[in-house]
């Protein structure tokens, strides 16, 4: 093969993770278009749509790490791209989308639960950005079995399980309280020094039957499948580490390597 083509191939190579990295930055500002378009609609059809774009925004940001890997690849400049695409597509995007599904309807009716709901969901926003920029300085100084803090793709998952579950606006003050109380929940846990549990866990035969159980729950509950799983993703790693904290060890703590890790 001559110089110049095997030049021009390597350049590709080196392309297709950021491509993929793109196409998650594409699907992030897809989520915040049709949020957007759909605020003053409230066409519940609109938000799940946004939502399942940042699901979709979560499957590319796991592939550009896999591509990366898999074709020897992987750059600082892809790190870099990487690290802001996921404030977009789970700190930017999601934030927008809450706000627009829970709070842009009440317009100037309820202006001070509006502004509750805008300061929530920047609450959000905010805390992604740190968790994010924690991460970025603490890679290979903690335990990579565990999470310290509940990943960024995770919250935004979570608070998208919401509208996918139950796209429908808010129609109850009530309703919108706990929108708003889920936003600073799930961004009190990003920066929480809570550990989650990374998917470098080891793989044996109880893993693949609560994979079993999940696939057979998701049939059949359908869209309210992720809602509750994440109820019991947080309701467990909370109990997890409050066993760790009395003192149990059926599963392993995470390793300390120091103050980057407390």
């Amino acid at each position: 093969m001559p110089s110049s083509s095997r030049q021009r191939l390597a350049r590709a190579k080196f392309a297709l993770p950021s491509l993929v990295t793109l196409l998650s930055i594409a699907c992030g500002f897809g989520s915040i278009v049709i949020s957007v378009d759909n605020a003053a609609v409230g066409d519940p059809h609109a938000y799940r749509m946004a939502a399942i774009l940042l699901v979709l925004a979560g499957v590319f940001d796991a592939l550009d790490g896999l591509v990366a890997r898999a074709t020897g690849t992987s750059s600082e400049f892809g790190v870099q791209l990487d690290s802001i695409a996921d404030v977009m597509n789970f700190g930017c995007a999601p934030g927008l989308l809450l706000y627009c599904y829970g709070f842009a309807q009440l317009g100037a009716d309820h202006p001070t639960l509006v502004r509750l709901g805008g300061l929530a969901c920047f609450v959000f926003v905010a805390c992604g950005a740190l968790r994010l920029a924690r991460f970025n300085v603490t890679v290979g100084k903690t335990d990579p079995r565990y999470f310290v803090g509940m990943p960024i793709t995770a919250g935004a998952a979570c608070v998208a399980s919401v509208v996918v579950a139950w796209p429908q606006v808010p129609a109850t003050m009530l309703h919108q309280f706990l929108v708003a109380l889920l936003m600073v929940a799930v961004g009190a846990l990003m920066v929480s020094t809570i550990r989650f549990p990374s998917s470098k866990q080891p793989k044996n035969a109880r893993t693949f039957i609560v994979l079993g159980v999940m696939l057979a729950l998701l049939a059949v509950l359908q869209t309210r499948f992720f809602a509750l799983f994440f109820v019991i993703y947080v309701s467990g790693t909370l109990l997890l580490n409050i066993a760790w904290k009395l003192g149990w060890t059926g599963i392993a703590p995470p390793i300390r390597y120091g103050r980057a890790d407390d």
